[in-house]
């Protein structure tokens, strides 16, 4: 298995959260790729409270867990804001993190945009996420075993055949993370050959949010990045290179999203 790799887009305070907790990333068995981009597992032991902010992804996450009580397991949909988990004592989070697009196969009965801010017991969604199965998933020792029993929940739930919408959905949303141009819905949708409301109607069903969300969520989430690495930043310029109309604009959307502006985030964190 692959040594585990950080990650952390989207973590509003990524120094103060890996200094508490242990946070790993592992693939998922090779049929599961198509739909699942990651396993995340995070534990921790505090003395006191630690409440965690992010910056949501496009994504809907099953997590299996144990803190205080039994293990559970949970569904949430992609966050309308800020995702806040307030962290104590001991605990440990063993989490599927879907691909855009990847949902919708295991549950078609809905769109995506159905389980969007909400959180909710994951048996109501697949029946097998009873507390035995969550205890098979967060008790192993290792993460190795951890990841073959994710494995094992996931893999005779899989799609049998696979849906041409959901491979486009997730095509289109990696087109945004990937390529900086993709700035505007309407020139986006021309681009994928879709008219706007085409284009709409399927992240909707099948991302969950809509176009111009995960647009703004990735410049969100690159500019955080900035914002917390050492030196200077050059707002004007990054939020020229981000497509904004002006810096105050990417000042708006930053503040709004994240509770701060951007300047005292950037102190904050180089504090």
């Amino acid at each position: 298995m692959a040594a585990p790799r950080r990650d952390t887009r989207g973590i509003v305070d990524p120094a103060g959260l890996l200094t508490r907790v242990r946070f790993r990333r592992h693939e998922p068995a090779e049929p599961l790729r198509r739909y699942v981009e990651r396993y995340w597992f995070i534990d921790w032991d505090l003395p006191e409270p630690y409440v965690s902010h992010v910056v949501p992804h496009p994504s809907v996450h099953l997590t299996f867990q144990q803190d205080e009580g039994a293990p559970y397991a949970e569904l949430t949909g992609i966050p309308g804001g800020l995702y806040t988990r307030r962290l104590t004592g001991r605990g440990r989070v063993c989490g599927v993190k879907f691909r855009p697009g990847g949902f919708r196969p295991y549950a078609p009965e809905h769109p995506v945009s159905h389980w969007t801010g909400r959180v909710l017991p994951a048996q109501d969604v697949f029946p097998r996420a009873t507390p035995a199965a969550a205890r098979s998933v967060v008790s192993p020792a290792t993460d190795e075993a951890r990841v073959a029993a994710l494995d094992a929940f996931l893999l005779p739930l899989a799609p049998t055949a696979p849906d041409p919408q959901a491979d486009l959905a997730t095509t289109l949303a990696d087109r945004v993370h990937e390529d900086r141009t993709a700035r505007r819905v309407d020139d986006f949708a021309a681009t994928a050959g879709l008219s706007v409301r085409a284009l709409q109607r399927l992240f909707s069903a099948y991302v969950g949010v809509s176009p111009k969300w995960v647009i703004l969520r990735y410049r969100i989430h690159e500019a955080l990045e900035r914002a917390g690495t050492p030196g200077e930043v050059d707002w004007a310029a990054l939020a020229v290179g981000l497509g904004y109309a002006d810096q105050a604009h990417l000042i708006r959307d930053f503040t709004g999203t994240v509770g701060v502006p951007p300047t005292a985030y950037a102190q904050a964190a180089a504090a």
